[in-house]
């Protein structure tokens, strides 16, 4: 058995000048809500064995800030593979993880981690997680998923089962859709 554990970049900077979307950092927003999610995962003993994540500056920034409240610190495999990735991309960076690891958090950006869950979750009407991933898959949201396999070269589309999948909204309002 194999656990996947999926981290979107926090919110980020679009009043940023930044001549680049790979160096747009996060805003304040973003960094409440990656503090928060860490402190979460330690809560809930949320483990990883190692990290793989999109070397942009929003995920750098939100696994150090997420690594703040988390309270331990893991070393990054920076994968360039991650960056603005489709699921197709996802599944092969999971494939090349090397089978030391039983448990992997891999930290990116979205539409790719929403539709890898979706590949990865069976659309059977048996996961509530599963539906509320189809309406949005929010910045700094956590999503843990168990795969029946040994190998992580052996992951494939409907085989994982969606453990949890939490939202900084669902640990304080206040980090919710903003009423415009």
């Amino acid at each position: 058995m194999k656990r996947l554990t999926l981290l979107r970049h926090a919110k980020s900077d679009w009043d940023d000048p930044v001549a680049r979307d790979f160096d747009r950092p996060l805003n304040g927003r973003g960094e409440k809500a990656a503090l928060l999610m860490g402190r979460f995962a330690a809560q809930r003993a949320i483990r990883f064995d190692m990290l793989v994540a999109s070397p942009a500056v929003r995920v750098v920034q939100t696994l150090e800030t997420f690594f703040a409240g988390y309270g331990e610190t893991l070393d990054a495999r920076w994968d360039r593979r991650i960056y603005l990735a489709s699921a197709p991309t996802l599944f092969d960076v999971i494939r090349d993880l090397p089978d030391s690891a039983d448990s992997a958090l891999l930290a990116g950006h979205n539409p790719g981690l929403e539709e890898l869950i979706l590949d990865l979750v069976p659309d059977d009407g048996i996961s509530p997680l599963r539906e509320d991933v189809e309406i949005k898959f929010p910045t700094a949201s956590i999503a843990v998923l168990d795969l029946p396999i040994d190998r992580w070269n052996d992951a494939r589309e409907n085989i994982a089962t969606l453990a949890s999948f939490t939202r900084p909204r669902d640990l304080d309002p206040a980090l919710g859709p903003e009423s415009r």
